[in-house]
């Protein structure tokens, strides 16, 4: 079991940010190993910035956690996923509008 650092207010990585049915997803952040469900959840949390994940670290690094099944998932997998490809559980696909605050893109 993955240990899910921030606000969170259910067993499946929603927050208080983020907490509609399809947010389920917790990502790692690079600067300090830790999955949490938001950047906002890791500011609150944290005394050092985020830091993005760079791009040559898409397709090897697990960053990327479903809250429905614990699956761990490389970024770039996430990125071409509308779904979790474990479970099937739908994504937020409105978390690419995001993906600045995490990731190089």
């Amino acid at each position: 079991m993955v240990y899910i650092y921030g606000a969170t207010v259910d067993n499946e990585t929603r927050c208080v940010h983020y907490h509609t049915e399809l947010d389920i997803i917790a990502i790692k952040f690079k600067c300090c190993d830790k999955y949490y469900p938001c950047i906002h959840c890791h500011n609150e949390a944290e005394t050092h910035p985020a830091e993005q994940w760079p791009a040559n670290s898409f397709d090897h690094t697990k960053a990327i956690l479903c809250g429905v099944c614990q699956h761990e998932m490389t970024i770039q997998s996430y990125m071409d996923h509308i779904q979790c490809p474990n479970c099937y559980a739908p994504f937020n696909s409105r978390c690419q509008l995001h993906y600045h605050y995490y990731f190089e893109v």
